[in-house]
């Protein structure tokens, strides 16, 4: 076997050798760093700079930026870059980092606070995580599924849920019809409630005059 002696222990007395095979080693170190640099979090820090004289429009710009990287949850170093006489006036990099943390609320929040690094402002921010609540049914007009259960069994049937009539042949005896209804015409003739027959009363209203 083509096998190697590697030296793995220098500085022990004496030094620790091992017959392997180094090209093999080698690779499966390569491979094991590999898997650990993918297994660990790709959170880390980002940086953005800023000048105190910066434009409306740049501001604007970096500051979507920094927002975006806090939504992704790195962290972001916001570096005020002074040059000459703007070493004079900390406060305009002051109030450029204040406006920077209003601006993000809600999805940053100041880590560490703004102070000056030699002829630099640095402040850091962190990503906010805020826990959100599970919505209910009911929260998006839905019925929770107990209250439609509860909802069907008191409501009323409708008529469309109505049975069809049983089928009925020529020869079964016609149903009973109530009093005072015409089965020929399938209308219904309105009884006088005294029960006084119209043509007597005509004949009475009559011989009276």
């Amino acid at each position: 076997m083509d096998l190697d002696l590697v030296e793995v222990a220098s500085e022990a007395n004496p030094p620790v050798c091992r017959i392997m095979d180094f090209n093999r080693f080698k690779y499966e170190a390569a491979q094991r760093a590999k898997e650990s640099k993918r297994k660990s979090t790709s959170a880390g820090i980002k940086e953005m700079k800023y000048r105190p004289k910066i434009g409306v429009g740049d501001f604007d710009t970096k500051t979507r930026q920094v927002a975006r990287f806090l939504g992704e949850g790195h962290k972001v170093k916001i570096t005020i870059m002074f040059r000459g006489r703007e070493m004079s006036h900390p406060d305009l990099g002051k109030k450029i980092l204040d406006q920077v943390a209003e601006q993000v609320e809600g999805v940053g929040k100041v880590e560490a606070a703004p102070k000056l690094d030699g002829r630099n402002m640095i402040m850091v921010l962190a990503p906010e995580r805020r826990p959100q609540a599970r919505k209910s049914p009911s929260d998006n007009g839905q019925a929770s599924p107990a209250e439609s259960a509860s909802q069907a069994a008191t409501a009323p049937p409708s008529a469309t849920n109505a049975l069809p009539p049983e089928p009925r042949l020529a020869s079964d005896p016609a149903p009973a019809t109530p009093d005072g209804y015409d089965s020929a015409n399938g209308a219904g003739v309105v009884a006088d409630p005294a029960g006084a027959d119209p043509a007597g009363a005509a004949n009475t209203a009559a011989s009276a005059s």
